[in-house]
């Protein structure tokens, strides 16, 4: 039976459907492409399973009929400048929404607002991880239809915050990102941006009309200061690279995966200098502990001197904290207990264990510690710990001592579900050399000769050296064993795998301490 000819309703739906695809607007696709740029429809198309995109709102127009002929609106505003609907990545559901920069510079719509507001609460019912791709320069002033005085009613924002622990959210931002296209991404979990991006909770155009001077769009909040001050988990060059690295960001909230290749552990038996003041790079003891490939590092130029990043051990996602002895020997700073205690929130909430690999010689102090709320953000970090639900590992790789030692496993070496010293680590209730000063300060102050009173410190440190031993400590039952460094890797998958029945104890809610 010869086809037979589509009726005028189903031509015009054809017609209508096709303005909405980038083939139509050559023009502004090509002004994006000369800009370094994918489009919306690229990104998305690249991100999700083949077929697997539902579209809700491709027909939305930017609300400004009052002001603009409706085929100009059908033709150059589609879907009201955000491209939204559920699909798949590598098999899992999930939603994505992106702003389209071509359309109004990825300004925040009118209809736009109430898309968002039918995906978020979508999302909510369905429990579908989410990317958005947030690139934009929030409000949009100039829509007509739909008369307002504040605009302040809109609900997307507290949909998408509400969304905060129910499910994952990754914000993907290039280029420039302002005002409400920067709330979106600020509201998410994990933000990976590329290099050339400019966040800020202001525009150029908010900026001056608050009289505090013309910036320039990519001066407002540039990488260069975005990545360091924490705002931004992961930095790439591109959208491709951000595309697969959100692909990969994903994968962790999904569980287990097969096993991936481990590489080869004897390493690690050597990794850790003998010397404890010699300073090494923690990130290949990750590295070598994880499956081959499987390591991301978040928020690497914020507070270095503690390390987080995602991972897999025998295909298991977990989330690892690391001391950084490269910088500032590895101390707890202020910065580095927001940075840990939000981590161990997000792997909490997601149901990812947590590996901590401790060499910490306590918390930061002194006057300018102090300045930096030390005492509060800090504390986080303890609190954090002890609301963990999911499984806990702490490895002692050289020194675990004092507080920060202690908040590093969660409050206490009995916390974790195991904990584990390698051979050549030393615990105490503070740094030795501190503690003998400390402890035998009458005695040395007694010893009037400056050198046979350095020389009685070095005596003494070196007995208290021995006395803080991990074998010494583990004989008094204060850590659960100490292990040769290639076993680490076996010894957290089997730990993990016996965990994985018990489940996740009920939420209990806490109280931030900042």
């Amino acid at each position: 039976m010869p086809d037979e000819p589509l009726r005028d309703d189903h031509t015009e739906l054809l017609r209508r459907r096709a303005l909405t695809e980038d083939a139509a607007r050559p023009d502004a696709v090509q002004r994006r492409h000369d800009a370094g740029g994918r489009t919306a429809r690229e990104n998305i198309l690249d991100l999700v399973d083949d077929g697997s995109f539902v579209e809700y709102g491709r027909f939305a127009i930017a609300a400004q009929r009052a002001r603009r002929e409706l085929d100009d609106l059908i033709a150059r505003t589609p879907a009201d400048g955000l491209v939204a609907g559920t699909a798949h990545v590598d098999g899992q559901p999930c939603a994505v929404l992106s702003y389209d920069y071509t359309v109004l510079a990825g300004t925040q719509g009118a209809l736009g607002h109430l898309k968002k507001d039918r995906l978020f609460e979508l999302i909510e019912r369905m429990k579908l991880p989410t990317v958005f791709f947030a690139e934009g320069g929030g409000g949009r002033p100039g829509d007509t239809d739909h008369p307002t005085v504040s605009s302040l009613d809109v609900r997307a924002f507290a949909l998408w915050a509400g969304l905060s622990g129910v499910v994952p959210r990754i914000a993907v931002v290039k280029g420039r990102c302002f005002a409400g296209n920067a709330v979106i991404a600020g509201c998410s979990d994990l933000i990976v941006a590329t290099e050339d991006t400019s966040i800020g909770m202001g525009g150029p155009a908010m900026i001056a009309g608050g009289g505090l001077g013309d910036i320039a769009p990519d001066a407002v909040g540039p990488i260069s200061v975005q990545a360091p001050n924490g705002v931004v988990d992961v930095v790439v060059p591109d959208e491709a690279t951000a595309v697969s690295v959100t692909r990969q960001l994903l994968g962790y909230f999904r569980g287990p995966a097969a096993p991936g290749t481990a590489p080869d552990q004897t390493a690690l038996r050597t990794i850790v200098p003998e010397r404890a003041r010699r300073a090494y790079q923690v990130a290949p003891i990750i590295e070598t502990l994880a499956d081959e490939g499987s390591v991301i590092f978040l928020r690497q130029k914020f507070a270095p001197e503690l390390v987080t990043a995602l991972a897999r051990i025998e295909g298991r996602p977990v989330g690892v904290i690391a001391n950084n002895t490269m910088v500032m020997a590895g101390a707890i700073t202020a910065a580095a207990s927001d940075k840990a205690a939000r981590f161990l929130q997000l792997c909490d909430a997601f149901g990812i264990p947590v590996v901590s690999l401790v060499d910490c010689p306590g918390f930061m102090v002194g006057p300018a510690a102090e300045a930096e709320a030390l005492v509060r953000r800090g504390s986080r970090l303890l609190v954090a710990g002890a609301a963990l639900r999911v499984p806990l590992i702490a490895v002692i790789l050289r020194r675990g001592y004092g507080l920060g030692a202690q908040a590093m496993c969660g409050g206490s070496l009995h916390e974790p579900l195991l904990t584990v010293a390698w051979p050549g680590a030393h615990l105490g209730p503070m740094g030795l050399e501190g503690a003998v000063r400390l402890g035998l300060r009458k005695e040395l102050e007694a010893i009037a000769d400056d050198d046979a009173r350095e020389q009685a410190v070095r005596d003494a440190t070196a007995a208290a050296q021995a006395n803080a031993a991990a074998l010494n400590s583990a004989s008094m039952f204060e850590i659960d064993d100490v292990i040769d460094p290639a076993e680490t890797r076996s010894l957290i998958a089997a730990t993990l795998a016996t965990a994985e029945p018990a489940g996740l104890a009920p939420r209990r809610g806490f109280v931030d301490t900042w």
